[in-house]
């Protein structure tokens, strides 16, 4: 018996050492130029109206018709003769509308070329002779489009030719009309602010004047001189554009003022038209964001009334209301809202009351995916079986008979079919590169679309250590998620340094069992000998409200005590080196890893901080007092948690990167917290990107050189 054991320990440690000596080496330039482990997508998924067929973009020219029943290609609608950016069908599928040669104005907006083509001809005609477009999107009748172009709103009529343009006072940095401000566009996640009504006959556009919101200014540098680029950017407790919405009456000519009240410090994040032709919805929010009402619009009138009202004492996702879809009986809409404590789907009728509560639990609902008329089942996607997990199900529209659709452990992403009789599953797990698979109604498999195989093959090839997922319990009492990766060759009898990586900002989650993002860089990392972590504290999302607004008011506060309890949970380890533990974060993360090294100098080594917030007064309103309340109210919530007032509790090292045209979080925040740092007289390392936005990635060798510095920073610091 002894022999068999002996036997079996030399031959796992025969595979163990073949295994290494088969493992290729991650480099910076397999992920960064090579985009080795850069995973396959299905571009312009569209489901077409029979129901039975779904079109994607292939090649980034070619529309292909595929069948959902078969999962197999049937034709090429269309060839574009330009690089296509993005598609979409008229409601007869008789045209297509799609963008190209793209030029970026923020986070979600661009102008472009946008053409359409026609079925009938073959021709494909350039919208607008006039100059590049925003936001072209077919009316529902599909003869028309609405579009903006330099802060103005255009109609452009297809049976006719002919381009209208319904207002006349846009400006830069003073009027838009029908696309969001700055902050509107970052913080309420949208770039299209108008709406066509049902009928094709009124056009519902949000007007937002900026003239009060004061002015950001960051040097460009280019050219002998750098130029200054200047656009309005709301901080902190400081005005925000005064917003109204407006109703354009096609035939009459004539557009009215929506009455959303006489306050005028508020936000209108959406507006939607209702099945009613006459009636527009409004989300109306306070400044402080923990009042919202919906209000219906009288399209003739402007005359509103208040539908329905929620309040929260710290504040409301408008994410959230998103789900907001008026159902076809014309009589019911459904909501998202966490007003038991979780996430759920609420049923209402158009008077505003409460019909039921269509999903129950201590779990979160985190997306509403549709309502199936026929079947009167609402799908719906959801963090029940864990807060890891993205798993879809179905209820009745009596809130019975809820269906597991989703078996696999992981994270699911379905597009339903129009008609709800297929689905097409995007599916990952920690260990799985993004899967398509294609469904019909009774979950059986038809056909997989695209399983990565090749990238699996390369993830195998180049050895990458699996996620180990794992739980601990704080000082406090908190239960926290977390992910590790070891070496492949991992031994526990040594000690081993810990990076750790996290964001860390409110709803967020790095711990999920999907495929990462710099999942390739850990591994790296884990191949050069470091354990690499990653743990959700307070704050973060798929675990109800309690957990999630803990933080409400002191932000940094909560999330910084976790990750040092993480660390010191770390540093218990017999394989950890207690010694030599780091953090890294971007953005919020960024502010977390600055906040993490400074409060934290007696467990952390070192700290890399990519475009941090240092002090919240920094940022911008509508995100930061959604959170913090304004600076006026909350003094002591701003500056107990901004690094910039601990940056001489600085003991380790720190690198500190920003781009100098990050219109997001300015590098003016590093700037204070350079100040800060010298103040203190305190050494750290600094490195900055010139004009480089908050993705630090524009340009060909941008991406590898941020990483070649924060590696090499780590095996000389770590």
């Amino acid at each position: 018996m002894k022999t068999k054991k002996t036997l079996f320990f030399f031959l796992i440690i025969f595979l163990t050492i073949s295994a290494l000596q088969a493992q290729k080496a991650i480099t910076l330039e397999d992920i960064h130029q090579k985009y080795t482990f850069f995973p396959s997508y299905i571009s312009g998924l569209r489901s077409m109206n029979d129901g039975e067929h779904y079109t994607v973009l292939e090649g980034r020219k070619n529309v292909v018709k595929y069948s959902y029943q078969s999962g197999e290609k049937v034709e090429t609608i269309f060839s574009a003769s330009h690089s296509v950016g993005s598609y979409v069908f008229n409601s007869d599928e008789t045209k297509i509308l799609y963008s190209t040669n793209r030029k970026s104005i923020y986070r979600h907006s661009f102008t472009a070329d946008f053409y359409v083509w026609d079925s009938a001809t073959g021709a494909e005609t350039l919208l607008s002779e006039n100059g590049q477009q925003q936001l072209a999107t077919f009316s529902p009748d599909g003869n028309k489009i609405a579009f903006v172009r330099a802060n103005n709103l255009y109609i452009k009529d297809l049976t006719t030719s002919v381009e209208t343009q319904i207002t006349t006072d846009g400006e830069r940095n003073k009027i838009i009309n029908g696309a969001p401000d700055w902050v509107y566009e970052e913080e309420f996640s949208f770039s299209k602010a108008f709406a066509w009504s049902p009928e094709s006959d009124k056009l519902a556009y949000l007007r937002f004047d900026e003239s009060q919101v004061k002015q950001f200014d960051m040097s460009m540098y280019e050219g002998l001189y750098p130029e200054v680029y200047r656009f309005k950017y709301p901080k902190a407790g400081e005005d925000n554009s005064l917003v109204s919405v407006q109703i354009y009456n096609l035939a009459t000519k004539q557009q009215i003022t929506a009455n959303t009240g006489t306050e005028t410090d508020i936000y209108l994040p959406r507006i939607q038209w209702t099945k009613d032709n006459n009636t527009l919805s409004i989300i109306r929010l306070n400044r402080l964001q923990n009042k919202l009402d919906l209000l219906f619009a009288n399209a003739e009138s402007g005359e509103t009334k208040i539908i329905y009202t929620e309040e929260n004492k710290a504040y409301l996702e408008v994410e959230n209301y998103d789900a907001l879809q008026f159902l076809k009986d014309g009589e019911h809409f459904v909501i998202i809202s966490e007003s038991d404590g979780y996430s759920h789907l609420y049923l209402y009728d158009l008077s505003g009351k409460l019909v039921r509560q269509l999903t129950k639990g201590k779990w979160d609902v985190t997306a509403f995916l549709g309502y199936n008329a026929n079947k009167k089942l609402f799908y719906y996607e959801a963090a029940e079986d864990s807060p890891l997990e993205r798993q879809v199900y179905s209820v009745k529209i009596n809130g019975k008979k809820k269906k597991k659709i989703t078996p696999q452990k992981g994270n699911n992403k379905l597009t339903f079919s129009k008609g709800f009789k297929y689905y097409i599953n995007r599916f990952s797990s920690a260990d799985t590169p993004y899967n398509y698979s294609l469904f019909n109604k009774k979950n059986k498999l038809i056909r997989v679309l695209e399983d990565n195989s090749n990238l699996r093959q390369t993830v195998e090839d180049y050895g990458f250590s699996k996620k180990e997922f794992f739980t601990f319990t704080t000082s406090e009492a908190i239960q926290l998620n977390g992910w590790m990766i070891k070496p492949l060759d991992f031994d526990a009898s040594k000690k081993y340094p810990v990076f750790m990586y996290q964001y860390g900002g409110p709803n967020s989650q790095t711990v999920k069992n999907s495929w990462g993002y710099y999942d390739p860089w850990f591994q790296m990392l884990a191949q050069k000998g470091y354990i690499v972590v990653s743990v959700d504290g307070r704050g973060t999302g798929a675990r109800g409200e309690a957990f999630r607004k803990i933080t409400y008011k002191q932000l940094g506060k909560y999330e910084t005590i976790d990750q040092i309890e993480t660390a010191k949970y770390l540093g218990s380890k017999d394989y950890v080196d207690s010694e030599r533990i780091g953090i890294f974060g971007w953005s919020y993360g960024g502010f977390m890893a600055a906040s993490c090294l400074f409060k934290g100098a007696d467990v952390f080594k070192m700290a890399i901080a990519v475009a941090p917030v240092t002090n919240w007064r920094y940022y911008d309103n509508v995100y930061t007092e959604r959170y913090m309340q304004r600076p006026q109210e909350n003094v002591s919530g701003y500056d107990d948690n901004s690094p910039v007032n601990f940056a001489n509790q600085l003991q380790g090292k720190f690198l500190l990167i920003h781009g100098t045209g990050d219109d997001n979080v300015h590098v003016q925040n590093s700037m204070e917290l350079i100040k800060s740092l010298v103040n203190a007289n305190k050494q750290f390392d600094l490195m900055l990107y010139p004009n480089q936005a908050h993705s630090i990635r524009h340009g060909r060798y941008t991406s590898i050189n941020v990483y070649t510095k924060m590696t090499n920073y780590i095996l000389e610091n770590l």
